[in-house]
Formats: structure tokens, sequence, C-alpha cells
């Protein structure tokens, strides 16, 4: 077995057909359905059923999958390493991040990041199951998180980095946005809501506010993107409540503060024993303004004259 055939599996399982992983690996089919069938010779099992509508893993291919997964990221960075001793940035970065979390000073972090450092590659985790973000950190594939607090299995260096400010959204013609003070969430009690997947840590956030405040609002629909949400709302479905810097360009005006204000501690968690890549992208983050409200504000007020894109 070599790392090529476990990379080969993984786009297997990722793609669902042997078709379709031929194309992204630019490989013929039967040469991949060949290395595909070595490989379950030498492991013993059957890693994959094949069925009318493509490949699926096994219970046995899930858990060689995994695997697969720890020995290709290590890889990739001995690889990184190598190069970044020889002061050449590359590879691949791995970040996993809450939904809708700094979503403007991480884009322009990794933007100035690709700028210095254009053989960099990242890949985002957007809000992980919770199971699956446990997987990853306990198997060392993340090497960085930006969450609010550590999920259960996580072992980073913390670097708090400040406060992600929450905002009501509403629909265009809503009379809320005729008024300039904050809205409270007694405000928006007997509004329909647009929620968000209930897995998500975001509709876990908003779910204790409410019922801390012994507030049960209708639930008229469920996103799994804050974009969606916002659209949906905009449209005149419901309110919703997201993160300030998650909110789309356009929809600014949309917005309005609350009160009392809601905001959460943004922490960013670097693995152990940090690469030049980790330690240049947490630079870049701690970089960026943070203060809870610079982006709703700002924002809606440059946006104000600005329409609405769908």
């Amino acid at each position: 077995m070599n790392l090529r055939q476990y990379e080969y599996a993984l786009t297997v399982a990722e793609e669902g057909s042997i078709t379709a992983a031929a194309e992204r690996l630019g490989v013929t089919q039967p040469s991949l359905s060949q290395q595909i069938g070595t490989l379950e010779k030498q492991v013993g099992v059957r890693l994959f059923a094949r069925t009318p509508q493509g490949m699926t893993p096994t219970v046995a291919g899930r858990a060689f999958l995994a695997e697969a997964e720890v020995a290709t990221t290590a890889s990739r960075r001995a690889f990184t390493a190598a190069r970044a001793a020889d002061g050449d940035l590359t590879g691949e970065l791995i970040v996993a991040v809450y939904l809708g979390l700094g979503t403007r000073r991480l884009s322009r972090a990794l933007g100035e990041l690709r700028r210095r450092h254009p053989h960099l590659q990242v890949t985002l985790h957007e809000e992980p199951d919770p199971t699956d973000m446990e997987r990853l950190a306990r198997q060392g594939t993340l090497d960085m998180i930006l969450v609010h607090e550590i999920p259960p299995g996580c072992i980073f260096d913390l670097h708090a980095l400040g406060e992600e400010s929450y905002v009501a959204v509403l629909p265009e013609d809503h009379p809320f946005l005729r008024r300039d003070a904050p809205l409270s969430l007694d405000d928006l009690a007997d509004e329909g809501w647009v929620r968000f997947r209930r897995t998500s840590k975001l509709d876990e956030y908003l779910a204790r506010l409410l019922a801390d405040r012994g507030l049960a609002p209708r639930t008229v629909g469920r996103a799994s993107q804050i974009s969606t949400a916002v659209r949906l709302a905009a449209e005149g479905l419901g309110v919703t409540v997201a993160p300030s810097s998650a909110i789309p360009d356009g929809y600014e005006r949309l917005t309005r503060p609350l009160h009392p204000a809601l905001s959460e501690t943004v922490v960013a968690g670097v693995r152990r024993a940090p690469g030049r890549a980790e330690i240049a992208l947490l630079n870049q983050l701690k970089r960026q303004d943070w203060s809870s409200t610079s982006d709703s504000a700002s924002t809606r007020q440059e946006s104000a004259q600005q329409p609405v894109r769908g």
C-alpha cells in the first residue's frame, strides 16, 4: 500500500463514482478501478460497495478511509515542513470554523496570506458536525479552529481575538426598519423566525438565548447557511439573528443591533508545535479589527443607499 492508493480511495469516496474520481485525478477509469481492487486485496476486505448509483464506502471502508485521511494529511505536512524550512511556505492549511464566525475577518486574513504566500493552499471545514470536529481534532487533521469555545477532545493553544456581535435581520418592508433604536429579543418574540440546522453551534446559541428569556418564537424555516437565512428573511419569510460579519454584502441595511447587545468571544485554537503557515494565519487574524460593532455599524452605514442584491 502507498499514499497514492490512499488518495485514490479518498477521492472515490468523495466523488461517489469511479468515473468522476478518475476525471478529477487525471487517470483512466480502468487504471483507477484496478488500483482500488488491488488496495482491497491488500487490505483483505471490501472497502466500497458497488451499486448502479456509484461507489459507497462499506463499514470497513469508512474505518480505513478515516486513517487514510490522517496518513495523507501527515504526508502533506511533512512536505510543507521541508519546504518551509527552505523558505517556501506551501502545502495545505486545514481550518475548522463555527458557522458565520468572523466571516469578513477570516476572508481578509486568508486573502492577505494568499498574496504573501501564493503556493499555500487552505481547506476550510465550515461548521463540521460536533462528532466530526472531535474526530478531526483527535486525528491531528486540524491545524487551526476558529470558535467561541474549544470543543471536547480538542487540544490547542488558545488565542483570544476579540468579539463577534450579533444583529437582527428583518424583511424588506418591516416597520422596525424605520426605527433607529436597537431591538430586543422581546420585540421579535411574535415574529416567525428563520433558524439554522439543529446541530450547529449558532442555532444552539440562539436557542439558549431565547430559553434564558423565556421566549419560544415560532420557527418558520431552517437554513444551513447564514446567507440563505438572510435572503429568506429579506424576502419576508421571517426574522433571523446572525453574526454581523456574516451578513452578505448589500443586506446590511436590513439589520438592526440588539439591546442588550449580544456578542461572544472569538478564540483561535492553534495546534501544538505549529508550523510557519499556522503562525502566519494567526498573525493575520490578530491584525483584523475584532471590535464587536465594527462590521455591522460601518457596513450598514456604507450600504444604506445600496439596493439589496439577490
